[in-house]
């Protein structure tokens, strides 16, 4: 252990037993293995441990046959790029042989496996990620990672702009740990180099975008490193757009203090859609799925018909009724992020708690009661017991099946044209 760092040896993922028979198989023969990266830099931090990556001098092939001579299970994750996913009594380790660059071209490098690592540490995007241990707990700092680990600080390894120019995804990786681990002001130098590089992200893949803007958006410092996105100039260019910073900020800090975790696409929405054609830019731009094209557009179009006031249960019912659970909490959180003035924040909880809870009863009315009536099944049939639906939601679910048969069809499609505000 280098002077001055502490040791892990007492840390319960390191002393696990998966954890400890697999570093004790890669280590036989005079080769050897750590656990790198984000495990040993949260608990460093104080953050909870989940996934465990391994660095070995084993070459990757060789790591798949001691694996599966263990009885283990081997999958070749991405041994072309030297790892290989080892599952140890139904514990996954990512194992990934040291590496060296051979050539990069601003997306993905070319690379060779190597036994050096300090070059394999060098190659890496930040110092708190190059952090690795041993398997007696002995912790390896070879790029002053450590200092920069317990000050919260996220700085690129050497020059930032050569570590941005190999992987221009690293501006956004920048910005999303400063949202996630970092205190205080960013980097400067990290922060100069992602203003002269940012336009190499336009050569990045939109799912590789829009990866790491899901992960950045719902970390706990997201507004104001959203906010020193845009100053940088980089915001635009992810987003192709202007943001909404300051409903974003809202949002945030709304979020936080009701201790809710909102979903990826919502705090997207709230960021970057103004209108309806903003939702479908962001759902391009970033490649978000069918699903959460459709939360993003819901979001948008929902928040605007409810105002910035908050609705009284009533509403809530019918809206809930009308869009579900979730599109509901979502407009409600666009609406209030919109709000001008100050939310009631007991009361937002409150109703946020009453949505998860109510259910609409069922619809007491059928397709075979319209045809007992004389109603085809068809569009018509459909037109009818839409409006029917309408006029139940209207009556805050009160009128029954008679009641609503009895309705003359201009009463329910009037019920059926009313909008969804207060």
């Amino acid at each position: 252990m280098s002077s001055g760092l502490p040791s892990l040896a007492r840390a319960a993922w390191l002393v696990d037993p998966p954890t400890q028979r697999l570093l004790a198989l890669l280590a036989e023969n005079g080769e050897e293995a750590r656990v790198i990266g984000g495990a040993v830099r949260n608990a460093l931090i104080g953050e909870p441990v989940a996934d465990l990556d391994v660095a070995t001098t084993v070459q990757p092939d060789e790591v798949v046959r001691r694996a599966t001579s263990a009885g283990f299970r081997a999958i070749p994750t991405g041994i072309e790029h030297g790892t290989v996913t080892v599952v140890v009594d139904g514990r996954a380790f990512e194992v990934t042989t040291l590496r060296e660059d051979v050539a990069t071209d601003g997306r993905r490098a070319r690379v060779a496996f190597g036994r050096d690592w300090s070059v394999d540490a060098r190659r890496r995007d930040f110092t708190m990620n190059a952090l690795s241990v041993s398997a007696d707990g002995r912790l390896h700092d070879p790029v002053g990672g450590y200092p920069d680990c317990i000050a919260r600080r996220v700085r690129f390894i050497g020059d930032p702009e050569r570590r941005i120019a190999e992987d221009y995804l690293r501006i956004l990786r920048f910005f999303r740990f400063h949202a996630r681990y970092g205190s205080g002001a960013p980097d400067r130098a990290g922060l100069a180099a992602v203003e002269r590089r940012r336009d190499g992200l336009r050569y990045l893949s939109a799912e590789r975008i829009g990866q790491e803007m899901r992960k950045l958006v719902v970390a706990p410092g997201a507004a104001a490193t959203v906010e020193l996105m845009s100053e940088a100039g980089v915001l635009p260019i992810v987003l192709s757009g202007i943001a909404c910073l300051p409903r974003f900020a809202r949002f945030s800090a709304l979020s936080a203090g009701l201790g809710e975790r909102p979903a990826p696409a919502l705090a997207l929405a709230v960021l970057g859609t103004r209108v309806a054609e903003d939702g479908e830019r962001i759902a391009a731009r970033l490649r978000l799925s069918n699903e959460e094209r459709a939360r993003v557009l819901a979001a948008g179009a929902l928040g605007a018909c409810l105002g910035t006031d908050l609705p009284d249960e009533r509403t809530v019912r019918r809206l809930i009724a009308q869009d579900g659970p979730v599109a509901f909490r979502d407009g409600l959180w666009f609406a209030v992020a919109d709000s001008p003035t100050p939310v009631d924040r007991v009361r937002l909880g409150a109703l946020l708690r009453y949505s998860e809870t109510w259910e609409p009863p069922s619809f007491p009315v059928s397709g075979r009661d319209l045809a007992a009536r004389g109603i085809p099944p068809g569009p018509a049939m459909g037109r009818r017991l839409a409006a029917l639906r309408a006029a139940w939601a209207a009556s805050d679910f009160t009128l029954d099946r008679d009641a609503l048969l009895a309705l003359d069809p201009a009463d329910g499609d009037q019920a059926a044209a009313g909008g969804t505000a207060n």
